[in-house]
């Protein structure tokens, strides 16, 4: 098992010693350790940090994605119902992809979900998800202990009063037949 310290030599150890008390030394000492305090035992070696050059591919997201579904939602997470607004002015909420990017959902209004990022944590990992009929689904044996105090007690989700902005049930049995533990 290794260390999670590193051992300094007494000398070090001493200097830090006598800064830490600095208050209480003579003042001859005060200015010993004063100049010590920036000496160091060992040798400084140059060092060259190596520069790697990488490439990488990810998936495009519309930023347009996230700004229609806070909008559609009125900055409110669908499954707990709070719209909170940090000191900036912004919502604490999240848009979220029923289908995710990665698996090519699109990055469309009805593919999404306005969520705090608790809940959106756990619709991802697949501990909720939502029926045809905007009805919460969990995976109850699997929720941290006392999280089901965060969901509407109807047991429904909040959703946009206008269609266009619903989730479609397509996305929506897409993350029941692929993320959903339950």
């Amino acid at each position: 098992m290794g260390w999670s310290i590193r051992r300094i030599p007494d000398v070090e150890f001493e200097l830090i010693l006598k800064a830490g008390y600095a208050q209480v030394l003579a003042p001859a000492e005060q200015a010993d350790a004063a100049t010590a305090a920036f000496e160091v035992a060992e040798d400084q070696l140059e060092f060259e940090r190596p520069v790697f050059e990488q490439i990488s591919q990810r998936w495009f997201r519309d930023r347009a994605f996230s700004a229609q579904v806070r909008s559609a939602y009125d900055s409110r997470c669908a499954v707990t119902g709070l719209k909170i607004i940090n000191g900036g002015g912004r919502a604490e909420m999240e848009a979220a992809h029923i289908k995710p990017v990665a698996e090519k959902g699109p990055d469309s209004v009805r593919n999404g979900l306005a969520l705090s990022r608790t809940v959106h944590w756990m619709f991802d990992r697949g501990l909720i998800s939502v029926d045809d009929d905007f009805k919460l689904l969990t995976a109850k044996p699997l929720l941290p202990e006392g999280v089901d105090r965060l969901f509407n007690p109807s047991g429904e989700i909040w959703v946009p009063p206008d269609a266009r902005a619903q989730p479609n049930p397509a996305f929506l049995k897409w993350h029941r037949d692929h993320r959903f533990n339950g």
